[in-house]
């Protein structure tokens, strides 16, 4: 343990951190010991960012660990947070202690550091502020696979003493997991106290593994119902906090289910039981209909708008996946799209993606670029209502993310997006949306003077992705390959995202053709998406699958690229028979091969991977 009148002993300015040179750790570990509370906080936050950043730890941080854990004693008010600080300085997976990159390691050096100075921080696990012996536990436990026996046994008697005489059930809970950190293997599942109940009943299921046994899974619902209100952030391992208790129950969902069914009807505390529900959507296939129906359950224990704002958004991307979304769920949606608050846009766009046709008539009358999006996807029938408010919005100048919603809404409308024709004119010349404007227009397949001059004069933009999509579209209109030949020769020639550019080539077929001689190179190129885009242009281009093939096929898998491979493959007519396990097991597999966020509201690529996986074998 080091004191602030030794931090120029060491030669921080040779040390690095997250943001270079660690020459700032010295005062910002000065600033601990000042009176200044607000100066002692941002020196705090300012640690956390820089020797540890964001889980990661650097040269700086060993060193930094005895001066730590003599301002963990003795800077005022700041025991807890440094005590915390410590134990995440050291965190490490268990199994990493036994492999050969170990010794060199930063987290190495920063557990050497604390095992030395631990005997001097273990009066903390007597301190009488609950969130300092909870701080204290947890830092012990970051180095409990490495202490060396001495100091071990004086940490083992104490925390055995907080889990048996400490009056914070939450603090006797926390013990525990400590203790089985140590090998003490102890599974208190009659305890009168439900917080040690409920981290002896996690215990005992990772350790099992699922199924879980019925007596865990009452303890998951009864216990795990409202978690210890003085919990705190801090990432920890093995321990009761939700996150981890949530992962858990997510590996089993039937029982992930039960419990969170249980949770919700007990008042929803924290949202637990909505975000574990959502998290077996979100790990496994076909539980919409069972998470949605939970999500509904929920919706009256929204304690506030942000909450109620956050159930609407997830509600609507899993109800996208429903072929009949319930009515009442979808009448529920209704009444709160049509409040005067925040929750309305949220609960609108649910209750569109929903495919409700009471969601036009909503859409209308409070307009966004998102949501008028959401309807033409959905609604293309109602073209003639939509369109107008689109082009009115266009005309009054949408920008940014915007402006390329409004213009993508358009197309599902085929020839009937013609029809806004002077608004993507528009966008081209002030280049609004520029990029899907210029794609529009050369599907539209209206060609008049203005419209490929426009087109000509955005080939020459510094914008190269502009570039491309409006050589494409002068191609679409003029039948004249050689102002796309000769930007795409261009763009294909210089250093950079190729498959951006070779995405866009579709549209000219063997048009294209003289630009073989820049794809083909790229069919063996070391970036994967970039093998898959020359691979599909290749094919485009020359109508023969059989140079393509291979390359999607190799590519072929449940990842964004390997996915984007498989669609190609689906274009080309062809499945090879060698990828006809994997892709029945992509059909097959009960759990979501692909993640998604549930608030991009654009479908789910793991939904997408089971459907072109069936249609492949079809194909076969």
């Amino acid at each position: 343990m080091r004191s602030p009148a030794e931090l120029d002993d060491v030669r921080w300015s040779d040390l690095t951190h997250a943001y270079g040179s660690a020459e700032d750790v010295p005062e910002l570990i000065r600033a601990l010991y000042e009176d200044d509370e607000e100066a002692a906080d941002e020196a705090v936050y300012e640690l956390y960012g820089n020797i540890h950043h964001q889980g990661t730890i650097y040269q700086a941080s060993a060193p930094a660990v005895p001066f730590l854990a003599h301002a963990a004693l003795h800077a005022p008010r700041k025991h807890e947070d440094l005590l915390m600080l410590l134990a995440v300085l050291a965190d490490h997976g268990p199994a990493f202690v036994e492999s050969p990159h170990w010794p060199r390691s930063d987290v190495a050096a920063v557990c050497s550091e604390l095992c030395a100075v631990l005997p001097a921080l273990l009066p903390c696990l007597e301190d009488p502020e609950r969130g300092v012996r909870r701080a204290a536990l947890r830092m012990v436990a970051t180095v409990a696979d490495v202490l060396p026996d001495e100091p071990r046994a004086l940490a083992v008697e104490q925390v055995e003493a907080l889990y048996t005489d400490d009056p914070v059930p939450a603090v006797r809970a926390d013990a525990l997991i400590v203790l089985n950190r140590f090998g003490r293997t102890l599974e208190p599942l009659d305890s009168p106290l439900p917080e040690v109940r409920l981290a002896a009943a996690q215990l005992a299921a990772e350790r099992s593994g699922p199924p879980y046994a019925p007596e865990l899974v009452e303890i998951f619902a009864e216990d795990g119902t409202e978690p210890d209100p003085g919990d705190d952030d801090f990432p920890w391992s093995d321990t009761t906090t939700q996150e981890r208790l949530t992962d858990l129950l997510t590996q089993d969902p039937d029982v992930g289910l039960t419990v969170a069914a249980r949770w919700i009807g007990a008042g929803d505390f924290g949202s637990q039981g909505s975000w574990l529900a959502e998290g077996i959507a979100a790990s496994w296939r076909d539980k919409e209909h069972e998470v949605l129906s939970l999500s509904l359950a929920a919706l009256p224990h929204a304690r506030d708008t942000a909450a109620l704002r956050t159930r609407f958004r997830v509600i609507g991307h899993w109800i996208d996946l429903l072929p009949e979304p319930d009515a009442d769920l979808r009448n529920a949606l209704h009444r709160h799209a049509g409040a005067e608050d925040e929750t309305a846009e949220p609960a609108l766009l649910a209750l569109t993606h929903s495919r409700d046709p009471r969601a036009v008539d909503l859409v209308l009358e409070r307009p966004t670029a998102r949501l008028l999006e959401a309807a033409a996807q959905r609604f293309p029938e109602a073209a003639d209502r939509l369109i107008p408010v689109i082009r009115r919005e266009l005309a009054a100048g949408a920008t940014g993310n915007d402006g390329i919603a409004l213009v993508r809404a358009l197309d599902p409308f085929g020839a009937e997006a013609r029809a806004a024709e002077p608004e993507l004119i528009d966008c081209l010349r002030t280049r609004r949306a520029a990029i899907v404007a210029a794609r529009r227009l050369g599907a539209n397949g209206v060609s008049t003077p203005e419209i490929t001059s426009l087109l000509h004069k955005a080939t020459q933009s510094t914008d190269a992705s502009l570039r491309a999509s409006a050589a494409v579209a002068h191609h679409r209109l003029t039948g004249d390959p050689e102002t796309a030949l000769r930007t795409y020769e261009l763009l294909l020639a210089s250093k950079g995202q190729s498959h951006w550019y070779l995405s866009g080539l579709e549209p000219m077929g063997d048009a294209a053709a003289p630009l073989l001689a820049r794809i083909e190179p790229l069919l063996e190129a070391g970036h994967d998406w970039t093998r898959k885009a020359a691979a599909e242009a290749h094919h485009w281009i020359t109508g023969s699958p059989d140079r393509a093939v291979p390359v999607l096929a190799d590519l072929a898998g449940p990842t964004p690229v390997g996915l984007s491979a498989l669609k190609a493959l689906a274009t080309t007519g062809s499945s090879p028979d060698e990828l006809h396990p994997a892709l029945r097991s992509y059909v097959s597999s009960p759990k979501r091969l692909l993640t998604d966020t549930p608030f991009s509201g654009q479908g789910h690529p793991d939904e997408e991977l089971r459907t072109v996986s069936r249609l492949l074998l079809t194909i076969g």
